[in-house]
């Protein structure tokens, strides 16, 4: 069923970037592996994904362990300071930074390892109070600093939009964070390089890719409804 699953997933990602008038290239979809066993991440990698999203340090590290050393992991879930030096050095791509305190803890480790760490800012655009990320006036201020960190990268913005039943009603989120993003390009600020907008879920990815999303995060989507492990 997972790789049905997927194609129907990649089916739809090339349908709203042609509504969008979009290549299908500049959209890179990453299954949202977390609480999945291995051997749903391998059927998933049989059928040609190569990016995974997790949101707990713990599982991301013990699958990164045993399975394919040619997937990018992506850190997609809130990331304590003093889980972060076990995740440098093993992620493709930190989406959830959302903190100068988290990227300073960052920095410490990568400089420790002597290695660069490729980060998004995670931004609440629509301030939910469960959500973590800056503000979008916080934004701008935030990845000036961050900036300046030798041992850090700002690739681009990452949101968590409000869960809800029609996704219309989270266009805005993603229009909103896509201005913000192109902003971004137009200050070209000394080791930004903004190229990445992670926004979009199983529920909204498409309108997401019609508003400029360059990653979806899709887990149920593509695996079913999750489980959780006993840990």
């Amino acid at each position: 069923m997972v790789k049905e699953n997927l194609e129907e997933v990649k089916k739809r990602i090339f349908k709203a970037c042609k509504r969008a008038g979009r290549n299908p290239e500049e959209v890179t979809l990453i299954a949202v592996s977390k609480t999945k066993p291995a051997d749903m991440i391998t059927e998933a990698y049989n059928s040609g994904a190569r990016d995974f999203g997790e949101n707990k340090v713990q599982e991301l590290t013990e699958k990164c362990l045993i399975l394919p050393g040619d997937i990018r992991w992506h850190m997609i879930g809130h990331l304590q300071r003093n889980k972060v030096k076990q995740v440098v050095g093993m992620t493709a791509l930190i989406h959830s930074v959302d903190s100068i305190r988290l990227a300073e803890q960052i920095q410490e480790e990568a400089a420790k390892k002597n290695v660069t760490v490729d980060i998004l800012l995670e931004v609440n655009v629509a301030k939910e109070e469960s959500k973590f990320g800056f503000n979008l006036d916080e934004a701008e201020s935030a990845i000036s600093e961050i900036a300046t960190f030798q041992h850090v990268k700002i690739k681009g913005l990452m949101t968590i939009a409000p869960f809800v039943e029609n996704p219309e009603e989270n266009r805005p989120v993603f229009q909103k964070l896509n201005q913000l993003y192109i902003d971004m390009q137009r200050k070209n600020i000394d080791n930004v390089n903004m190229t990445v907008l992670s926004m979009g879920m199983t529920g909204d990815y498409e309108v997401a890719i019609e508003e400029g999303a360059t990653l979806v995060r899709v887990g149920t989507g593509i695996f079913g409804t999750r489980y959780y492990m006993n840990t």
